[in-house]
């Protein structure tokens, strides 16, 4: 009677396991590209206005001009996951040149990727083209918290190459 008991267990509790499990990478996904936007952005507002056109060589994109490739490509990455017409890349970065604007344009991405993010697991596992190349939903927004790192990287140098500390380098509250 135990064993049957125990062996029932197992086998309702197998799909909830796999459940969590399996929504288990994309939680963590979305709390990690949640930091690094938030990073992003609190680097965009705290940017001054006069400094978005700095640039530390001349062969590299200006400050603002991150701003707006970054929102541009979470717009691209996360339509991709919600099955929407991805815009191009750089869309964002052509059309938005002030920092009032640009600061706009990526909290209006990074809402519309907190959808994405938040689509069920299952969801997930459906193909799209990531570059040529056919990729799960899932992955596109791996890449994009990926990519959004890349260029938080940038934007931490170009901070303290204006005597700025960057986001992640403050002290916390409670801490």
């Amino acid at each position: 009677m135990l064993k049957r008991s125990l062996t029932l267990l197992v086998l309702l509790a197998s799909p909830l396991a796999a459940q969590n499990a399996a929504s288990a990478p994309m939680s963590d996904a979305q709390m990690l590209w949640e930091g690094v936007a938030s990073y992003v952005l609190q680097s965009a507002m705290d940017m001054p206005a006069d400094k978005y056109g700095f640039k530390p060589t001349p062969s590299v994109r200006s400050f603002g001009e991150i701003i707006g490739h970054v929102a541009g490509s979470q717009n691209m990455f996360c339509a991709m996951a919600l099955g929407d017409k991805a815009p191009a890349e750089d869309a964002v970065e052509k059309a938005a040149t002030t920092k009032d604007a640009l600061v706009a344009a990526l909290k209006a991405s990074n809402d519309y990727c907190r959808k994405a993010y938040t689509l069920p697991a299952a969801s997930l596992a459906g193909m799209v083209d990531v570059f040529g190349a056919q990729r799960s939903k899932g992955y596109a927004l791996l890449m994009n918290a990926t990519h959004d790192n890349e260029h938080y990287g940038n934007l931490v140098t170009y901070l303290r190459m204006n005597g700025m500390v960057p986001p992640s380098s403050r002290p916390r509250a409670g801490g």
